[in-house]
């Protein structure tokens, strides 16, 4: 299961199904290729906790960060703040993901979502 904290709130969600990891694969694959050309940023996928505040983690999909003084991050605690948020959507989290982590996202300046 997958555990996050929005605004104190915790939310419990199952593990991805296949047809999730094989989309959020190809996804991983084509944002992968563009920075490899582009070296605007560095992409991981889920898990991956990132942290905002105490009250405000979660585990985007997929995520692109930014380097650090001009490396790649050596831990997530560096991800200070996101370039790209992707969610891959699930009937059991479609809400969660359109809703609530839109907001968040949004609240936490990350420029694309």
């Amino acid at each position: 299961q997958r555990y996050e904290v929005i605004d104190g709130e915790l939310f419990v969600t199952p593990a991805p199904a296949i047809m999730h990891q094989r989309a959020l694969g190809i996804l991983h694959r084509l944002v992968a290729d563009y920075l490899d050309r582009e070296r605007v940023g560095y992409v991981y996928f889920a898990p991956a906790d990132v942290i905002f505040s105490p009250r405000r983690g979660v585990q985007p999909d997929l995520l692109v960060a930014p380097g650090v003084d001009g490396r790649s991050p050596r831990s997530y605690a560096e991800v200070k703040r996101l370039l790209l948020a992707a969610e891959v959507l699930s009937p059991s989290t479609a809400r969660l993901d359109r809703v609530v982590k839109r907001a968040l996202y949004r609240d936490e300046g990350v420029p694309d979502f």
